[in-house]
């Protein structure tokens, strides 16, 4: 199992989703679960119930997915997965954890028209973002086995280093979608 984790908007989804299909394995983001769980968005039941009852519910789906997936599995998570010991635990002890760590500044000209995400609202989108990057980078450096810097690559650039970090690791990782699995280690 493999799992991204970043800030919001670090490319988590659309590179997880390219290199689950480089990598011929299943793709789940967990947000998505998340929304499918609650039946709402997240901004809606953060908006309703506040940041702790998500976080319980995200710590949650995060140990249900880690636990014992059924097949090869690429898992994108929330930005603020990283905020729960037991997320960063699971995560960690239970996938190859990639941390695609992406400037602020870049990720806030991307979401400048996103209104999709609760803890950008309200505020300076790029203030906000470099505030969390503040909190949570030593999270993510500790859950990380890698760490692949984003900027000014493309989303391909950074699903082929990725899958070359992955490769010089030694993990076991599949061959590209229709090739023969790495040999086991």
């Amino acid at each position: 199992m493999y799992t991204l984790i970043g800030l919001p908007g670090s490319g988590k989804t659309t590179i997880g989703k390219q290199l689950a299909q480089l990598w011929g394995m299943g793709f789940v983001d967990s947000d998505q679960v998340i929304e499918q769980r609650l039946g709402c968005t997240i901004a809606a039941y953060f908006s309703a119930h506040g940041e702790a009852a998500f976080r319980d519910v995200e710590q949650q789906v995060i140990d249900e997915i880690t636990a014992a997936p059924s097949q090869p599995l690429l898992l994108s998570t929330g930005g603020g997965v990283v905020l729960r010991e037991a997320n960063r635990l699971h995560l960690r002890s239970r996938s190859t954890v990639f941390y695609l760590q992406a400037a602020p500044d870049d990720i806030a000209r991307r979401l400048r028209n996103d209104t999709t995400r609760p803890l950008l609202k309200g505020q300076d989108p790029g203030l906000r973002l470099r505030e969390l990057m503040h909190q949570r980078h030593a999270l993510y450096l500790a859950t990380a086995h890698y760490t692949i810097k984003t900027a000014r690559l493309s989303v391909t650039q950074v699903v082929r280093k990725l899958a070359m970090q992955a490769e010089l690791g030694e993990y076991d990782f599949p061959a590209p979608h229709g090739g023969e699995m790495a040999p086991q280690r």
